[in-house]
């Protein structure tokens, strides 16, 4: 772990709460404020946001909801927050317009490993799970009945829940405390709630005990048949029942008939909760999906509205105390680097009110959410990179830094500009986290994320800033569309839009609304640019000092429209947070030379797999509703801390001629034959 790692601490759960009878015992418990695990703020962001469960070495959390984070904060005089306009205007057309921060997450750095600055801080979360199974016995109870420890200060890994007097499974030796570990079990929808599993309804088939009103039970695990995973046992009544008839489809007709609309990360309950609800396992990767929102932080250039150029360097408060003063005004935005020079004082007031303009009104704001494109994120990195001309009067104060290279003599003709992208900063922002399906497979997006207040109104979000190296290479635009014209006439594009109207089709989600699946799924276009993209991560990994799961893509692909000009092309990028993320590794690959060879090995390998020739014909059809074509693991595929799409829209016959299927069309390879560099 790294000195930015984030404590993780439980139990802001209050006295005289009501206690859930299924699982909110942890109220019985008197508050614990210990330091019990550590995480870095992009696994957070990512993989252990509030919601989540997070698994600690003894016993497992769910970090809390915005609205516990608040006390905290309350520690510090003063709050921190990252500036970035343009991702908190996209955060607030998601969330509403009462968003008006960015903070990261309460961490402060330490001098010493035993240190106390910050001590103070860290992520509220709950014990999650609060249904535990003892490792010695068997027993499964709720959390009261276990017993928290951890004696050492400095070792929150030795933080568990223990069972005391426990009998063992021979009751002829007693350990007296063994460990408890959470029952894995639960329940969750599409709606994002998530529930415990009623163990004690489950064993006596919806009925109470017959012989005890809070009986004990135990959960044994089976190996054969079909009692395969866990049997659940009465200790009263000795009835016994299989956690095998509440899997699967036919399983839900077993489950309780409708979702109790509980948020554990928020300690409250949604009312009329309409959804059906699912067996869902406490380590399955579909129990949380993060929504995430994230822009590379660009310079302020002449060309931006002085407005907007003010709004992103000062707060809303300053602009209101200052509006009446120029020459403060002034002062202030010379330390900004804002230059004021040719502006009369009657302008510079006038952009100040036009940057302290109403918000829109609400019929405005819901107008904006509906049409809002993920894309509009990207354009604006896409329109500086095409302008080199601003690269020499970059400012440093934005984090970003690049420089135009020179395209080698052998490098193919087809990659038009080469850029060096030597320093950037990349800002993060969580927005919301979905359950069982991700929210770019469903139309109503934005109302599936589920909340991180109780209000489910923020004013603020957690984000992280990264910071790294990268370079972006540029596809001849007129090339691509000339290439893209025939791609949309051919067969495998036919098959590639059936095959994405069935996935479409087969979504789990109850709750999305009637959508075009045609309009979700990436022109061919991308479907180049993500392919070359993923042939570069593993070809640069081989030589540039990062491992290919600290590379990462951000694809530039879109046709003209009325609102934007054409884009084509990719950045392959490293970005870290807990430090500078510039070893040089990827700026050295820009260099002619090292760049010609890296993109004639990777198309190369790129034209072969040792899963061919089935790869290589791969086409989805039938009933088949798989999002990728010629690609696979061995050929494609990168890890998921690489892809911005989760190895979905790939296929090696956009990139290069490769052998058809007898009776399939010959589809153009944008780059040609593999023997062509």
């Amino acid at each position: 772990m790294s000195d930015e790692d984030l404590d993780v601490q439980p139990g802001m759960i209050y006295e005289g709460e009501n206690l859930d009878p299924l699982s909110d015992a942890e109220a019985a418990h008197s508050k614990n404020r210990a330091k019990v695990g550590s995480a870095r703020p992009s696994s957070l962001l990512y993989t252990y946001g509030p919601g989540a469960i997070m698994d600690l070495p003894g016993f497992s959390v769910m970090p809390a909801g915005l609205d516990d984070w608040e006390p905290i904060w309350s520690r510090r005089s003063t709050i921190p927050k990252i500036r970035e306009t343009r991702l908190l205007r996209a955060v607030q057309t998601q969330l509403g317009r009462q968003v008006n921060e960015l903070r990261p997450f309460p961490w402060q750095p330490r001098q010493s490993t035993f240190s106390k600055e910050g001590h103070d801080l860290g992520i509220p979360a709950r014990v999650f799970p609060q249904w535990l199974r003892c490792t010695g016995c068997d027993y499964l109870g709720p959390l009261p009945r276990f017993h928290y420890t951890n004696e050492h200060p400095y070792r929150p890994d030795l933080a568990r829940f223990t069972h005391r007097g426990c009998p063992g499974r021979s009751k002829t030796t007693s350990s007296k405390q063994s460990p408890a570990v959470p029952a894995p079990y639960l329940l969750t929808c599409t709606n994002g709630h998530l529930d415990e599993f009623p163990y004690r309804l489950w064993v006596h088939e919806g009925n109470e005990c017959s012989r005890a009103s809070h009986p004990d039970l135990k959960m044994l695990d089976a190996s054969t048949g079909r009692s395969l995973g866990a049997t659940i046992e009465c200790q009263a009544c000795a009835k016994r029942r299989s956690m095998f008839g509440a899997q699967g489809q036919a399983g839900k007709t077993h489950l309780p008939p409708r979702c109790r609309g509980r948020h554990p990360h928020l300690d409250a309950y949604d009312p009329d909760c309409d959804a059906a609800v699912s067996l869902i396992m406490m380590g399955a990767s579909n129990l949380w999906f993060a929504v995430t929102q994230s822009v590379i932080v660009m310079p302020r250039t002449d060309e931006e509205p002085l407005s907007d150029r003010l709004r992103t360097a000062f707060d809303r408060e300053e602009l209101t105390e200052y509006h009446s003063s120029p020459i403060t005004i002034r002062a202030l935005s010379k330390k900004q680097k804002i230059d004021l020079s040719g502006v009369t004082d009657e302008d510079l007031t006038a952009a100040v009110t036009e940057a302290l303009a109403p918000v829109e009104s609400h019929a405005e704001w819901m107008k904006r959410r509906e049409s809002w494109d993920p894309v509009d994120l990207l354009v604006p990195e896409w329109r500086y990179l095409q302008k080199p001309t601003l690269f020499p009067r970059q400012q440093n104060t934005s984090g970003l830094m690049v420089t135009e290279m020179e395209r080698g003599a052998s490098l193919n003709p087809k990659i038009s500009r080469v850029v060096a992208v030597n320093r950037m900063k990349k800002v993060n922002a969580l927005i919301g986290f979905t359950r069982l399906d991700q929210v770019e497979r469903v139309s109503d997006r934005a109302n599936r994320l589920v909340k991180l207040t109780r209000t489910g109104r923020p004013t603020w979000v957690p984000a992280t800033e990264d910071r790294g190296e990268g370079i972006f290479l540029q596809l001849d635009v007129d090339e691509v569309q000339a290439w893209e014209s025939q791609i949309l006439t051919t067969t495998l594009w036919a098959a590639h839009r059936e095959a994405h109207r069935r996935n479409f089709a087969n979504r789990f989600s109850e709750t999305a609304g009637a959508d075009d699946p045609d309009s979700r799924l990436p022109a061919p276009r991308y479907w180049l640019l993500h392919t070359f993209a993923h042939v570069l991560l593993r070809e640069m990994a081989m030589s540039c000092g990062y491992g290919a799961a600290s590379l990462a893509e951000r694809i530039y692909a879109w046709p003209q429209s009325p609102v934007r000009q054409a884009a084509a092309g990719l950045l392959i990028c490293t970005t870290a947070s807990d430090s500078e993320g510039t070893l040089g590794g990827l700026v050295a690959m820009s260099e002619p030379e090292r760049l010609q060879s890296v993109v004639r090995s990777a198309l190369s390998r790129a034209s072969r797999c040792s899963s061919d020739p089935v790869c290589a014909v791969r086409t989805p059809s039938g009933s088949e509703d798989f999002l990728h074509g010629a690609a696979c693991h061995c050929c494609c595929f990168a890890s998921e801390t690489s892809c911005e799409r989760a190895n979905r829209f790939l296929d090696r016959r956009f990139l290069l001629d490769l052998p058809v299927a007898a009776g399939s069309d010959q589809v153009p390879g944008f780059f040609g034959s593999p023997g062509v560099r």
